[in-house]
């Protein structure tokens, strides 16, 4: 059961990997050539929705932050 656990773990861990090299490379690809994806702007509509938010909205976003920084 326990080696169950870590592969399913491994594989998360691997998922997160990749889509955070996606997220990047949307970044510098939206930089370079006019953010042809739109990835620039959906993140500029995520962090207008957690700054209209107000204060739930920040303390969200940083226990996010904490959450990822801990692993």
């Amino acid at each position: 059961m326990n080696k169950a656990f870590e592969s399913v773990t491994s594989f998360v861990t691997d998922i997160t990997s990749l889509l955070q090299g996606l997220v990047v490379l949307g970044i510098v690809v939206g930089i370079l050539f006019d953010d042809y994806f739109g990835v620039i702007a959906g993140l500029g509509d995520l962090m207008s929705k957690f700054g209209d938010a107000g204060f739930a909205g920040l303390l969200a976003l940083m226990l996010i932050v904490f959450w990822y920084n801990k692993k």
